[in-house]
C-alpha cells in the first residue's frame, strides 16, 4: 500500500524558536523524498509531525485523502525507521521483524509468514533465527527495514537511517533502500544532512533552511539548476565570485556575463569546481596560477588564483591525468549553462 502526503502551511515553534516556518508541500504516492539540511534546519521536526509525534502549531497534515493532523502515531498509516534500529537483542531477526504485527494481533503462522517474506526482500531470509548481536552494521539496518515494511505503512519515515554505517557500507545501502523502495511502491520520506546521499536516493530533494523550505525538484536540477544562494552552496561546493548588475551585464574582475533578466545592484555568481575548463570553451575566466593541486582519485583538486583577481581562490577539478605544479598557469573558461547568479532578491 501506499500514499500520498500534503502539508499545508505547517508552523511550528519550540519557546521562541520558530522551527517550522509556511511549510506546504506535496508528496505523490510511491515517491522518494528526502528532507534535505544543516543540524537545526527542522527536517527532523518536519519528519516528527509527519508521524504524528509532534502536534504543530498551526497548518494540516493529509496522508491520502485524510487529514491525520492530530491523529496519534500508531493510528497513522506511517512508520518510523530511525537511526538507532532498537532491535530486541533477546529476539530473533524473524521475532523482530514480526513485532509490530504481534502487536496489532496478527496470528503467529502468518506473521511469521510475513516477517519472512520480508526477511528474504532484505536478503537475509536465511538468518531468521539469528540474534541482532550476531550482525553486522549493515545487516542490522536491513532488519529494521524490513520490520518498518513488515506492518505495510503507507508512508514510511526514514531519521537519519544510514548514519550510523561507514561509508562504502553507507553507498551500498543507499542502492539497496533505493531498489526495495521501487520494489514495494511505499512512499519513502528520508531525512538526511549528507547532500550525497540524497542525491543517489531521491526522486525529489528538498532542501530546508530555517524551518523554511529553500528548494524542492529532481536531484539533477537542483544541483545545476538551484532556486537560491543557500540550496546552490549546500548541495556541493561552489565557486563564488563578486559581481555587479548592470546595464552591461553581471560585470567580475574575471570577466562579464549576461544579465538581462536581473535587477540592477550587488551579486554572486556560482560556478561549480567540475564545471571550469582548460579547453577554451565557453566564456573566458582568463588565466590563473595554481596554488596547490591534490589527486583524488576521479579528478584532481586545484586552488587557482586568476590573475586579474589576486585577492580571489577559485576551486577547479581539473582531469584525473593532471596534477600541476605550483606556480603554473591555467587558462580558464566555463560553459554558459554552467553558471548561475543571485542578486539580493533571488538568493
Amino acid at each position: 500500500m501506499t500514499a500520498s502526503v500534503r502539508l499545508d502551511k505547517l508552523n511550528h515553534w519550540f519557546g521562541t524558536l520558530h522551527a517550522l516556518r509556511d511549510i506546504s508541500l506535496e508528496i505523490g504516492a510511491g515517491e522518494y523524498v528526502t528532507l534535505l539540511g544543516p543540524s537545526g534546519c527542522g527536517k527532523t521536526t518536519l519528519l516528527s509531525v509527519l508521524g504524528g509525534f509532534i502536534d504543530p502549531d498551526q497548518g494540516t497534515v493529509f496522508i491520502g485523502d485524510a487529514d491525520m493532523t492530530s491523529v496519534a502515531p500508531a493510528k497513522r498509516p506511517t512508520t518510523t525507521m530511525f537511526q538507532d534500529y532498537a532491535l530486541f537483542p533477546h529476539m530473533s531477526l524473524r521475532d523482530n521483524v514480526a513485532f509490530g504485527l504481534r502487536m496489532a494481533g496478527v496470528a503467529k503462522a502468518e506473521r511469521h509468514r510475513k516477517a519472512d517474506e520480508k526477511l528474504d526482500l532484505v536478503g537475509l531470509k536465511a538468518d531468521g533465527r539469528k540474534r541482532p548481536h550476531e550482525l553486522s552494521g549493515g545487516q542490522r539496518q536491513r532488519v529494521a527495514l524490513a520490520r518498518a515494511l513488515a506492518v505495510e505503512p503507507e508512508v514510511l519515515l526514514l531519521d537519519e537511517p544510514l548514519g550510523a554505517l561507514d561509508l562504502k557500507l553507507r553507498r551500498a545501502m543507499q542502492d539497496e533502500l533505493k531498489d526495495i523502495q521501487r520494489q514495494v511502491g511505499t512512499t519513502f520520506v528520508h531525512v538526511t544532512h549528507d547532500q550525497e546521499e540524497a542525491m543517489a536516493i531521491s526522486d525529489r530533494i528538498v532542501v530546508m533552511n530555517a524551518g523554511r523550505i529553500e528548494d524542492a525538484g529532481p536531484p539533477l536540477r537542483i544541483y545545476r539548476e538551484p532556486a537560491s544562494l543557500f540550496a546552490a552552496d549546500f548541495m556541493g561546493e561552489m565557486n563564488h565570485i563578486p559581481a555587479q548588475v548592470g546595464p552591461q551585464g553581471a560585470q567580475t574582475a574575471l570577466t562579464n556575463l549576461p544579465a538581462a533578466d536581473l535587477p540592477p545592484g550587488a551579486a554572486t555568481v556560482c560556478i561549480r569546481p567540475e564545471a571550469v575548463r582548460q579547453d577554451g570553451k565557453g566564456i573566458a575566466l582568463g588565466d590563473a596560477t595554481v596554488r596547490d593541486a591534490t589527486f583524488f582519485g576521479t579528478y584532481t583538486r586545484a586552488h587557482v588564483t586568476p590573475v586579474t583577481a589576486p585577492d580571489m581562490v577559485l576551486v577547479a577539478h581539473l582531469p584525473p591525468t593532471s596534477l600541476p605544479e605550483a606556480g603554473t598557469v591555467l587558462n580558464l573558461s566555463v560553459l554558459p549553462e554552467d553558471i548561475r547568479i543571485f542578486t539580493k532578491e533571488t538568493a
